[in-house]
């Protein structure tokens, strides 16, 4: 009789209560096979020799290397050369710049004892002042009273003259008629007599408008020459040579206003000469006639 406990086809129980059923021992054969006839796959998160390996390689790659500071000189190399360039530099440009600076101390100094001396500078200033006081006093002058006359339409023309304003020279020759009249009237006078007249006038006119203009210019130039005279007394030495260069454009300005003033003198003149050549030849031309007469008088008789 067999024993049961050799059998291999044997089904054991199982531990717990719940029971499970029974697999046939040829399919369990035949699954057994199969499994072993096929590959067997891994899942890709599963470490491996090869896996490990690259891993490795691809940190090795990703590791910083050691590194050289400054763009790999060394440090002692750069002490050198900045050492040399110092060396340099004091011999080929420091000592140039020391010399330099030196001149233009000396230059300065020379400026400052010799040619621009703050005492001198400073005496200068109270002179100035000292002159502009002056020039106030003659200002001062220049506007006294002169007026004489008495009457009223002369009295009208004398401060039209005396004014120093060109907007008044428009009413000269209207005060001037009123007080000197106007050219005789056509019958009343020769022609010759009535144009010498009227050239008179005339230039008497011109000349008085001329003396307003020339007031008005004084004034100006008086007005000018005391903010020049401030200007100097507080300017520093360096401005001067501007302020008088703007001073010598003044004077060149007065003498062509001193030009035209004589021109107006020498007109006036030219006109009082020409009259009096005119008056020597209206009394020929009336001794003419007067002569005319008498031998004609005395070949009648």
């Amino acid at each position: 009789m067999a024993d049961m406990n050799n059998k291999t086809n044997k089904v054991r129980k199982p531990f717990f209560w719940r029971r499970r059923e029974p697999i046939a021992a040829e399919t369990v054969r035949l699954a057994s096979a199969i499994e072993s006839d096929q590959p067997k796959d891994h899942p890709w998160y599963r470490p491996t020799v090869w896996k490990a390996a690259a891993v490795a390689a691809v940190a090795l790659m990703l590791l910083p290397g050691r590194a050289n500071g400054q763009f790999g000189i060394d440090l002692a190399a750069i002490l050198a050369a900045l050492s040399k360039v110092e060396s340099l530099m004091n011999t080929y440009v420091a000592a140039p710049l020391k010399t330099i600076n030196q001149a233009q101390q000396s230059i300065a100094t020379y400026e400052q004892q010799i040619v621009y001396p703050i005492a001198a500078i400073n005496q200068a200033r109270i002179s100035v002042t000292q002159f502009e006081s002056q020039f106030g006093q003659i200002n001062n002058m220049f506007k006294v009273n002169v007026s004489s006359a008495t009457l009223p339409q002369s009295q009208n023309l004398e401060s039209l003259l005396l004014s120093r304003n060109t907007a008044n020279i428009s009413t000269v020759s209207p005060q001037f008629q009123n007080v000197y009249g106007v050219v005789m009237p056509q019958n009343a006078a020769s022609p010759q007599l009535r144009n010498m007249t009227d050239m008179t006038d005339a230039q008497a006119q011109d000349a008085m408008k001329r003396a307003i203009q020339i007031d008005a210019l004084a004034d100006a130039e008086l007005a000018e020459a005391d903010q020049m005279g401030q200007q100097i007394s507080a300017a520093a030495p360096g401005s001067a040579p501007i302020l008088e260069a703007e001073a010598d454009v003044w004077v060149v300005r007065a003498n062509a206003y001193t030009q035209a003033a004589l021109a107006e003198l020498m007109r006036t003149r030219g006109i009082d000469i020409a009259n009096q050549s005119k008056m020597s030849k209206l009394a020929a031309v009336d001794s003419m006639g007067s002569n005319g007469l008498i031998n004609g008088s005395l070949t009648n008789r």
